[in-house]
């Protein structure tokens, strides 16, 4: 379980308000080595800025910016740009417990 990594994708379209709260439940997990994508789906509000300013502070996270075209399309954008052999997806408006990844790798572990 050492090398595997998990992907997180994260659709963001005007979620400003929230996105900090959700970025920062992914990046403090007691399984620590994930991916973060962030695909902003053409927000109109500052949520791009947000992931940006992210970026810069974890090399964990990649930020990727696109026309709107709907949380599907940006899920699957991240679907195509992920290297994680496991992935979930995340709204930019929820938040998750701090051993939500690691419980579910040792499930993983436990019951292959």
């Amino acid at each position: 379980m050492n090398d595997t990594m998990v992907t997180v994708i994260v659709p963001v379209y005007n979620t400003a308000p929230y996105l900090s709260r959700c970025i920062n439940s992914i990046l403090c997990q007691s399984f620590s080595k994930i991916e973060l994508i962030l695909i902003d789906d053409g927000s109109t509000d500052n949520s791009l800025d947000i992931c940006n300013q992210y970026r810069e502070k974890d090399e964990r996270i990649k930020v990727f910016h696109k026309e709107n075209g709907g949380v599907c399309s940006a899920r699957n954008k991240g679907l195509k740009e992920m290297h994680g052999d496991f992935f979930m997806f995340l709204d930019s408006d929820d938040a998750i417990e701090k051993n939500i990844m690691e419980d579910t790798m040792n499930c993983f572990v436990r019951y292959p």
